[in-house]
């Protein structure tokens, strides 16, 4: 999607919502999508969502994506300001770790509300608007991993592949409404510190970028990316192995 022109009518531009988009990822993400001519609107846990969209001329909030108030309180914000929503990016942070049975019931709810019912509830809220626009996108951001597990993120790997799951049940859903869903799965990326030598046991041999989850992510709300939903695409240098 090429940029809206500074002569155009604002009123017109698309508008996307991200969670999670105050840093790394997510951050990367609402830059390169203002960049592009969107309106956001961002919400984080802490104040970095807040500053960023004070600098992206958006709308910004603090919140918890596993919040289902939060969420509500997003999604009535966005309306309020910008009268439409046309595209959403499900992000999250890390839920807890640890050994597969030392994590509590709670730990594992929490994973719940964060990454699971937050894609549900999103779902729940923006739909009605798509479906009156005739038109809508959505992408997920999960982890290479939803699909051949760690037992270094158990939570993470659990719920992530349900998140996979849920995308094409949506997508198959609304796909004749003109609203698409698709998952995107980063693999080893610069938002984290990660050790030397990760990079061996990387096909490419090097640590993906924010940049490039960003660029993806933006192609794939994109009418660039019509034909495609119900996808679950991997952005990982090539570390999974199944085809």
């Amino acid at each position: 999607m090429t940029a809206i022109s500074d002569k155009a009518d604002t009123a017109q531009a698309p508008v996307a919502v991200i969670t999670g988009g105050g840093r790394g990822m997510g951050e990367a993400i609402a830059r390169e999508l203002h960049a592009r001519g969107y309106r956001l609107a961002l919400m984080s846990p802490s104040g970095s969502a807040e500053q960023l969209a004070a600098e992206l001329n958006g709308l910004g909030l603090r919140g918890s994506a596993g919040n289902e108030q939060d969420l509500e309180n997003l999604v009535n914000r966005t309306v309020e300001a910008y009268g439409r929503i046309d595209a959403v990016v499900n992000h999250t942070g890390h839920p807890p770790k640890g050994d597969l049975l030392s994590l509590s019931d709670e730990e594992w709810l929490a994973g719940h509300e964060l990454m699971m019912l937050s894609v549900v509830r999103m779902a729940r809220l923006v739909t009605p608007l798509m479906e009156a626009q005739g038109k809508g996108a959505w992408v997920n951001i999960t982890t290479f991993a939803a699909y051949e597990p760690t037992l270094k993120f158990p939570i993470s790997c659990a719920y992530r592949s349900a998140v996979g799951a849920y995308t094409k049940l949506y997508a198959d859903r609304y796909a004749d409404k003109n609203i698409r869903m698709n998952a995107l799965l980063p693999g080893y990326i610069d938002s984290l510190d990660h050790k030397p030598e990760t990079a061996e046991t990387i096909p490419m041999r090097r640590i993906g970028s924010v940049i490039e989850i960003a660029k993806t992510a933006a192609f794939l709300l994109s009418d660039d990316a019509g034909y495609i939903t119900g996808q679950n695409i991997r952005v990982d240098g090539g570390i999974t192995r199944h085809v």
